[in-house]
């Protein structure tokens, strides 16, 4: 049964006026991650209602050619919200929209369409999917003329308070202005290298919970330049430190119940679920490129800086790639601890359901869990235990997902042809810069 939306167009049209609404924001995501708008003033808004929006689709990167670029969005009712903070012209309101053709097809590099279909897949099974991330970033003093610096405003470490943790003014007013747009913050506190943040809210069905990844990462960046700060998604800006994570904690429901539970089984697990983590791990390398998106997410993805490398799991430890945390019957979950906020948040969920899924078609098996700590393991070890390593930089991950045929089929030929040919040019560019690092070791030596 189709669910009753929070808002009817004509309670949308009706909000805007007694609001005095300057600006309306149709936002949408392209495959990078990177939030997209049109702008459009309340004359507008009775049409783009209608589904009558259109935008040229060659500008994006990723979506289409100029000769096929006629776009239109599609606004989802249920995210109609009115911006908490000031805006310089009056107040903004935003709808989120989904993608599609001039056929009225959804457009087939949409993320949030690719996340659609694979949720429509498992809703065959007749499961839901419900996600809850835990979003890292840092906090960054700006010079003079505003721009970004990579120095921080604290020295703190984890769960630091004030006046140590010189950042929780401007965190504390980033959860209440979340809390503003509808968000339950569950947990905030500063995380362990210095300038950097963790803000965990409730888990959610997964579409509105990766709408709620990009909407939260705007808010930061904007509530943070309110305080003449510098908030950044990047996975590892600081030479030495740990990098930014973005775990998804992930379950299966069936008639309201959480599929993942069995008080039976010693680790108080279903056989979904165990097929769930075999099928995530199976996958694990194939998905590294989503999860783990740009150059510089591998800098954070190296032994000692408590970024898992390792594809193993483990309900005792969080060492391993794949976590099930202690709280069992209806909280039960499974955590999947390599993403990293720069990636594609409709992306990133869109893999993990499906290879979950291929794991509990296949009827798949996890090996025996690892509840030792796997970086004290010695190489010869981890090979006896047939642990193997995710990806260490983009080449590998994006080599890795060419060999993978079901990301490829989740993604569709379009949005994987395109992904997979933007991150090779990446990585290509990345290899010919001569860095700092190469100057100060080899220019005097040689």
């Amino acid at each position: 049964m189709a669910k009753t939306p929070r808002f009817t167009k004509e309670e949308i049209i009706r909000i805007v006026k007694e609001q005095n609404i300057r600006f309306v924001r149709l936002q949408f995501t392209d495959i990078f991650g990177q939030c997209k708008n049109v702008a459009i003033t309340e004359s507008q808004l009775e049409k783009a209602l209608a589904n009558k929006c259109m935008f040229d689709g060659s500008s994006i990167e990723g979506f289409v050619r100029i000769e096929e670029s006629d776009m239109y969005l599609y606004p989802d009712l249920d995210s109609f919200m009115i911006y908490p903070w000031k805006q310089e012209h009056g107040k903004v309101a935003r709808l989120i929209c989904d993608v599609h053709k001039t056929d009225g097809a959804p457009f087939e590099g949409d993320p949030r369409s690719i996340l659609r279909r694979i949720l429509a897949e498992a809703a065959k099974m007749g499961f839901t999917f419900n996600v809850g991330p835990e979003c890292e970033f840092f906090l960054f003093q700006t010079d003079d003329e505003g721009y970004p610096t990579t120095t921080t405003i604290d020295h703190g470490s984890y769960f630091e308070l004030g006046p140590v943790d010189r950042g929780e003014d401007a965190r504390r007013d980033i959860c209440l202005t979340l809390e503003d747009m509808g968000f339950e913050i569950e947990a905030s506190h500063h995380e362990c290298a210095p300038g950097q943040h963790e803000i965990d809210f409730k888990y959610s069905e997964a579409l509105t919970a990766a709408d709620n990844i990009m909407t939260f990462k705007l808010a930061v960046k904007s509530i943070a330049e309110r305080h003449k700060l510098h908030a950044t998604f990047m996975p590892k800006p600081l030479f030495n430190e740990a990098g930014s994570g973005m775990h998804i904690n992930m379950s299966l429901c069936r008639d309201g119940e959480n599929v993942f539970a069995d008080p039976g089984d010693p680790n108080g697990l279903s056989k979904i679920a165990y097929h769930f983590i075999a099928g995530i791990m199976d996958h694990a390398k194939g998905m590294t490129a989503i999860t783990n998106p740009i150059v510089n997410s591998y800098k954070r993805l190296v032994p000692g800086y408590e970024a898992p490398v390792y594809i193993a799991w483990s309900a005792q430890n969080r060492s391993p790639l794949v976590r099930v945390p202690a709280a069992r019957g209806a909280g039960t979950r499974i955590e999947l601890r390599n993403p990293d906020p720069s990636a594609n948040p409709y992306l990133v969920l869109a893999v993990c359901l499906a290879a979950g899924l291929d794991g509990i078609k296949r009827e798949l098996m996890p090996p025996a869990s690892t509840d030792s700590n796997v970086f004290k393991l010695t190489d010869d070890e981890r090979e006896a235990m047939g642990i193997e390593n995710i990806p260490d930089n983009l080449d590998r991950a994006v080599r890795a997902m060419k060999k993978d045929s079901l990301i490829h089929r989740t993604l569709g030929s379009h949005a994987f042809m395109k992904y997979v040919a933007y991150k090779q040019k990446e990585w290509n560019q990345y290899r010919n810069v001569v860095t700092e690092w190469e100057i100060k070791n080899y220019l005097s030596r040689y």
